[in-house]
């Protein structure tokens, strides 16, 4: 065999060491690129009906809610974010459509989102990130109906707001769904803990490697009426220990007439007097908590399965609920408030690239949710986006940050909510405005106050120059819209 000349020998070798080097670091470089250009994953919780009654927020001091703490520890908990709309409806489709509800005209519980001439082609959130890839899934409510339209895959809502007695618990009168007490006797019962699992079993079998990012939606049911829950989270809040809100008798005698009504005619909760006169305040006060306690337990399943899977590390979380809730504040129970109690919600965001244990004050609202996704995902921006990305905010929480939150209850009724402030204008021109560094219950309406003309008109310059009438509905909400139109122009 003919051998090649030493020196011929020593270039092969030396050519032969080149191009492996070459090799390694061209496989490295590409392992990096795959990595960088991998996008996170997308985990959007939500808790219906749910104010600010958890322990982070501070809302009642005897709110247990360790899971939706610990993962405010984890992210960015924006203490003063608040929905569009104090609805389920009108809030769920503008949050997951980027319009706010005086752009769609969807104010109410009806009509559907895609009956909105304004909606109807538009990309929902979830439709966004599947036209970039995503494998999108769901289980629950995260729409206000229909979300099996929305997702690639829908799990169910696994019996939505039942299970319910054959004959009601607490209130024996009203809408079929105001109730409350202890049921059903066990966790595995109630639609909200089999979401729960249904999500956890998901996050465990989705493979590292799978060649698509997710975007699952969880929405639990509860604390929504019937405030439903099984015995053994009534005994965490004993009733005869139950601290009702505080409550001031004269809050409402500096209020319009248009206001009491638009807020408390022809809707389908309880009135406040037939609370107190039932002696049901502390149990419909114990059952919210309950309800609240049970939801964050079984938000700690899906957050113990993520924690167990292989997506952890890069998974983007978002905790939100739909709106805010009164149990007796301002003599009303419910929704449908542009008040403090009927708007203020929670809203954290967790991503591991930025720091954790983060609050911020500034003002965020649900409608900024979807752009902020788009951005942590580096998905294209969408100008037509009527929210704010709140990446801004996660990286300073104290950044400065001219935006507000903007929450209307039909056309001509509308709050601005600044970092110290709440101004409200309602459809016969009266007005409201409170000081939350000395007035966190809103007791004191200043709207007549002269020192304050200037701030007042600062957040009057706020409210939408172009409003879309009101869609055509037979909600509650157009009920009671209607019956206060009756003080307009008297």
């Amino acid at each position: 065999m003919r051998m090649l000349p030493l020196h011929h020998q020593s270039l092969s070798l030396v050519i032969s060491f080149c191009l492996s080097i070459t090799f390694v670091a061209s496989f490295a470089v590409s392992q990096v690129q795959a990595t960088e250009s991998k996008k996170p994953n997308i985990l959007l919780i939500s808790i219906d009906d749910l104010n600010d009654w958890t322990s982070s927020l501070g809302g009642h001091p005897q709110a247990k809610t360790p899971n939706i703490d610990r993962l405010a520890d984890r992210g960015t908990l924006f203490s003063n974010a608040h929905c569009q709309s104090p609805v389920c409806n009108p809030s769920r489709a503008s949050m997951l459509t980027g319009r706010h509800p005086h752009t769609s005209g969807i104010y109410f519980l009806s009509p559907d989102l895609k009956q909105s001439p304004v909606l109807e082609d538009l990309d929902t959130l979830p439709e966004r990130f599947a036209k970039h890839g995503y494998q999108t899934m769901a289980a629950g409510k995260i729409f206000h109906t229909g979300d099996k339209r929305f997702f690639q895959e829908y799990g169910g809502n696994m019996g939505g707001f039942g299970p319910r007695p054959k004959e009601k618990i607490s209130q024996p009168h009203g809408h079929p769904l105001w109730d409350w007490g202890a049921f059903p006797e066990s966790d595995d019962l109630m639609p909200d803990f089999n979401i729960a699992q249904w999500a956890s079993t998901k996050l465990k079998s989705i493979p590292a490697e799978s060649d698509k990012p997710f975007f699952m939606g969880v929405g639990f049911y509860r604390p929504h009426v019937p405030m439903f829950a099984p015995k053994k989270w009534f005994d965490l809040f004993p009733r005869n220990q139950i601290q009702i809100p505080l409550v001031n008798d004269k809050d409402r005698n500096d209020l319009s007439e248009y206001a009491i009504a638009l807020t408390n005619e022809n809707h389908v909760s309880p009135e406040h007097a037939w609370v107190k006169s039932a002696g049901q305040w502390e149990h419909a006060v114990q059952s919210y908590l309950a309800s609240v306690a049970f939801a964050d337990y079984c938000l700690g399943i899906v957050l113990d399965a993520l924690d167990q899977s292989p997506h952890k590390d890069n998974t983007i979380v978002v905790l939100f609920a739909d709106h805010g809730f009164h149990l007796g504040e301002k003599q009303r129970w419910a929704k449908r408030t542009i008040w403090e109690d009927g708007t203020r919600v929670p809203l954290i965001v967790v991503d591991n690239r930025y720091s954790p244990k983060q609050i911020s004050s500034k003002p965020a609202q649900l409608l900024d949710v979807f752009p902020t996704l788009l951005e942590l995902a580096d998905l294209p921006n969408d100008q037509s986006q009527e929210g704010k990305s709140l990446v801004p905010l996660m990286k300073d929480p104290q950044a400065d940050w001219s935006h507000i939150a903007l929450s209307s209850f039909g056309k001509g009724n509308f709050a601005v909510r600044s970092e110290r402030y709440r101004f409200i204008q309602y459809l016969d021109g009266s007005e409201e405005f409170y000081d939350h560094a000395n007035d966190p219950h809103e007791w004191n309406n200043l709207i007549n106050k002269k020192k304050l003309t200037e701030v007042i008109e600062q957040h009057r310059k706020r409210l939408p120059a172009n409003q879309a009438d009101v869609l055509p509905g037979n909600s509650t909400g157009h009920k009671a819209y209607q019956a206060a139109s009756r003080f307009v122009n008297e």
